[in-house]
């Protein structure tokens, strides 16, 4: 917000103009204080100072994506652009950009270019902005990401130990995680936002935070001895912390003066300075009375949106149990919208709401609801989705309904990018993920081995038009490991070999 953050965002500046001490600046701070912010924000000022800056933010949502090699991939290419010296060096080392070794590539993509950066002034070279470190890698509870975020800490430590890559500034923002500051730590220049009993009512965190709250209780349609009264409670409880104050205006944006009262009934021991509490009061107000379908559908909708490998189109989602229809996903929709993005992707505008969904007090406090943690659960339920999608008609021979095959590639891949539904899309891609999360059970086996039989080719070429067909046989090798597939392990490993090479 224009205005707001002035003296932490120069504090930032005039770290990053600094020729001597770190070349890693690490802004750290508890859940929602604004770190992503403030990091959209120098972005955009050195942007605005005609400086070269990359900005990459990691999504522990997309961590089958926005990985470590993308990372290193687009600062390569935004340093190809700025400078032609890396450009013809990149270029003549194309043989080694395909690799998937972290080491190796960051010395390709990173390490060797910039060793030719040798005279240019120090506030003309690039800037790297590194939004929410600690996201990469995935979900807590998935472990297939623990590797690349094992390989993201060592090439940034060798970003701030070798010394021709020390003058080029490394701009890092993260929650203050142990496993972070035994690498920082004595590496880095700190930047702490400050929160909780460090925040003082007429320091610059609280000004801002009453700033914003004003702003948008001005919008509402209530008298202004309302708004002051409003402010006078909500102010001193957001202790710094921006999700609080965004999810309380957006809270009250719908009857403003009986949620307020919500709000105070809510203001228990701990206050509401706490971001569970406010979002406790946020899903018991909404879903409190919640008939028994109803709950099952939030129960189905909820867990999906943790569980899934990627944030799901409501196409995909009225498709769960319990469901059914667009009128229950906008009953879901609305109860949730101080806490999800708008938009025609259901997903939570911010990770300290998965986390109050996860933790060992909303299963006391909402036991009704405790099914969202039941892991098992979902990845059943998303199991049995994919594999429906697979085996029926859905998937099927020529999926572009192309006429010739003389039709070029890019025009075939265009065409099927938009003529695949997102239920297909979404089971071609992750069906494997989601069964290898499962018990044996006859159901799927049966859907299994029709895949593999019936619905293979077809599958392939799905993944060919999605532009992953690269990945047919890692999937296939996941897919392997689910006990149930021991049954027919010989079948497998000779009609797919057999298949792939026909």
């Amino acid at each position: 917000m224009e205005g707001t953050r002035l003296g932490i965002l120069q504090q930032i500046e005039t770290e990053i103009k600094r020729t001597d001490g770190h070349n890693v600046i690490w802004i750290r701070g508890s859940p929602g204080v604004g770190k992503s912010a403030l990091a959209a924000s120098i972005t955009s000022r050195l942007q605005d100072q005609k400086r070269p800056v990359t900005w990459f933010r990691f999504d522990r949502t997309q961590s089958t994506t926005i990985t470590t090699n993308a990372l290193w991939r687009v600062i390569a290419r935004d340093l190809a652009c700025w400078y032609p010296s890396i450009r013809q060096q990149l270029a003549q080392g194309n043989t080694k950009l395909s690799s998937s070794n972290i080491d190796r590539l960051f010395d390709t993509l990173i390490e060797e270019p910039l060793s030719t950066l040798e005279h240019d002034p120090h506030e003309e070279l690039p800037v790297i902005v590194l939004d929410a470190l600690d996201e990469c890698g995935g979900l807590r509870h998935d472990s297939s990401g623990r590797d690349d975020f094992k390989g993201l800490l060592r090439t940034l430590k060798r970003w701030a130990l070798v010394d021709h890559l020390k003058k080029f500034k490394l701009v890092i923002t993260s929650r203050p995680e142990n496993r972070i500051s035994q690498i920082f730590d004595s590496i880095s220049t700190h930047v702490n936002i400050p929160s909780g009993r460090d925040i003082k009512l007429g320091d610059s965190a609280s000004d801002d935070i009453y700033a914003f709250l004003k702003s948008r209780l001005d919008t509402l349609k209530v008298e202004p001895a309302w708004i002051s009264k409003a402010l006078d409670f909500l102010v001193p409880r957001a202790l710094g912390i921006f999700i609080w104050a965004t999810t309380v205006a957006d809270f009250l944006s719908v009857n403003p003066k009986s949620r307020f009262d919500c709000l105070k009934r809510g203001d228990d021991a701990e206050g509401l300075n706490n971001l569970h509490s406010l979002y406790l009061t946020v899903v018991t107000t909404s879903f409190g009375n919640a008939l028994k379908g109803e709950n099952k559908a939030i129960i189905s909708v909820v867990g999906a949106t943790i569980f899934a490998k990627q944030p799901l189109e409501d196409a995909v989602l009225t498709k769960l149990p319990g469901v059914n229809n667009l009128d229950m996903l906008e009953f879901i929709r609305n109860g949730l919208t101080s806490v999800i993005d708008s938009g025609p992707i259901f997903r939570f505008h911010h990770r300290s709401f998965e986390d109050f969904l996860l933790s060992p007090s909303f299963r006391e406090d909402l036991p009704k609801l405790s099914g969202i943690q039941d892991r098992s659960l979902h990845e059943r339920q998303l199991a049995a989705l994919c594999l429906s999608y697979i085996v029926s008609s859905e998937l099927h021979f020529n999926m572009c309904n192309l006429k010739s095959s003389s039709i070029k590639n890019a025009d075939i891949l265009a065409t099927g990018k938009s003529t695949l539904s997102p239920l297909v899309s979404y089971s071609s891609l992750f069906w494997a993920d989601h069964l290898v999360q499962t018990q044996c059970e006859e159901v799927s086996m049966k859907a299994v081995k029709f895949i593999m039989y019936e619905k293979l080719l077809f599958w392939i070429e799905v993944m060919s038009i999605l532009g992953k067909a690269h990945e047919v046989s890692a999937i296939l090798k996941k897919a392997l490991e689910w006990p149930g597939l021991a049954v027919c392990l010989e079948f497998i490993s000779h009609t797919t070999t057999l298949r792939l090479a026909g």
